[in-house]
């Protein structure tokens, strides 16, 4: 099993080479960034967009081209952060956590499992693997969006972001290996989602630096968009109008002893959490080049879950972690894929190419139901893709608005119901600037609908 933990890996990814990183947008302006909520007491914007995350970021860079945009960011800004933009520091932010400030907040879920989310401008993009693949066109057709749009929205990312890796030696024998063991047909590079052998997008470029989705407000308008750093949401304010299922929700920053609004909550809420149920085993290589290969196996696991988490706030400060149960392999059918998917990666790593790289001999001698099934249990981990604490349908419809609300809208992961059957870095960004399109779209209806009323009663 040893050679296992090198070729099972954290992130549906199939062969990239971590380059360094940087994040300036090359040739655009990024917009006001400040920490001080004194700078923006007493203005209106036209939109507040609280997270400037992986999704957050296009929102915002979208509708600035017609609209005020407030960006709410709990964490700091990644420019100019070596542990960010530089490759030798690649994983720092990992590892160095603390409760408030730390680019990254860790949390352990109640099944014992450990994780992290990203806290900083651009979010989890800022200090994830940086692979890149879209989602498949089955699971568009699912989530009911308009296709051609959202081929446009992934475009529209890929011009500003993604590159093709460059394998290291280490990558290409696994890529062979991959190929012997039957991981067929070779799709060579592709950024879609297809099923075989393939070399993804990688969010580096060939200088070594890294590229977030917080570069993308530097191809909006920057005089239409602030970015409020180190700022919690502590309140939504409601106006009472409208109708009883539908409030407006207030846009205009008021001064206070407290960073901005925080959304008190009295009650517990609880959530069904959906995962990539996954073992997600790794070991880094310290010499030559063997570097960590990251593999997605689709044909052999089930893009999603029968198994379902528990998501449920722990008290009202959003500073806090709130309580994640992942509940991972509690169905006997996720637990049978992962028996198939080990035997599948034993016979990657019993590949002649990977045993001629490491000058071991070809072994596939597999372990018995029984070992594989304990090998699951004993070693299963986050793949860091959870979501489904906001899904459509349950916290909001399909136009993403929060049901009985007028003017609030979720728009980032938690509303998937399905994971998109790889890293979503690609998908979520995606969705920032669909959904801007889409709400640049409805909003030039209204004013058609609202001009065309008011001529006809001239």
């Amino acid at each position: 099993m040893e050679l296992l933990h090198v070729l099972l890996a954290a992130s549906c990814i199939l062969l990239v080479s971590f380059s360094q990183s940087s994040s300036l947008c090359q040739g655009k302006t990024l917009p006001y960034m400040t920490p001080d909520v004194t700078k923006i007491s007493g203005r209106s914007f036209d939109y507040i967009i609280v997270g400037g995350g992986t999704a957050g970021c296009p929102l915002a860079a979208t509708l600035s081209k017609r609209y005020s945009v407030l960006v709410v960011e709990r964490g700091s800004s990644p420019y100019e952060n070596p542990s960010v933009l530089q490759k030798k520091f690649y994983g720092f932010p990992l590892l160095q956590t603390n409760e408030f400030s730390s680019i990254s907040q860790s949390f352990i879920s109640k099944d014992g499992v450990s994780n992290l989310r990203g806290r900083v401008l651009g979010g989890s993009s800022t200090i994830g693997g940086g692979f890149y693949g879209r989602a498949s066109d089955a699971f568009v057709r699912r989530a009911g969006w308009d296709e051609e749009l959202v081929k446009e929205s992934y475009k529209w990312v890929e011009s500003k972001l993604v590159s093709k890796p460059e394998l290291t030696k280490w990558q290409s024998v696994v890529k062979f290996g991959l190929l012997e063991a039957g991981i067929l047909p070779y799709n060579g590079f592709s950024l879609e989602h297809v099923e075989g052998t393939k070399m993804g997008g990688t969010l580096f470029d060939h200088d070594g630096r890294r590229r977030i989705s917080a570069d993308l407000l530097g191809t909006g308008n920057p005089d239409n968009i602030v970015v409020l750093l180190n700022a919690t949401v502590k309140n939504i304010i409601f106006h009472k109008k409208g109708t009883e299922n539908e409030k407006n929700s207030s846009r205009s920053i008021r001064k206070s002893s407290d960073p901005i609004v925080e959304w008190h909550r009295t009650k517990k809420t609880s959530e069904e959490l959906w995962h990539p149920t996954c073992v997600g085993l790794s070991r880094d290589w310290t010499r030559d080049d063997r570097q960590p290969v990251h593999i997605c196996f689709g044909r052999v696991w089930p893009r999603k879950s029968t198994s379902k988490g528990k998501l449920e706030l722990n008290n009202t400060d959003p500073r806090q972690n709130p309580l994640v149960e992942f509940n991972y392999l509690a169905k006997e059918k996720d637990m049978e894929e992962c028996v198939k998917m080990v035997q599948l990666v034993e016979r990657v790593a019993g590949s002649k190419s990977i045993a001629g790289f490491l000058e071991t001999e070809s072994n596939n001698n597999s372990k018995s139901p029984h070992e594989l099934r304990e090998f699951c249990k004993k070693n299963v981990r986050t793949f860091y893709h959870y979501h489904g604490g906001c899904a459509v349908g349950s916290v909001v419809d399909n136009n993403y608005r929060v049901h009985g609300v007028k003017r609030l809208r979720v728009v980032d992961g938690s509303s998937f119901l399905e994971s998109p059957g790889t890293n979503p870095t690609a998908t979520l960004m995606m969705l920032g600037r669909y959904q801007g399109i889409k709400i640049l779209e409805e909003n030039t209806l209204h004013e058609q609908s609202k001009s065309n009323h008011n001529q006809t009663h001239v």
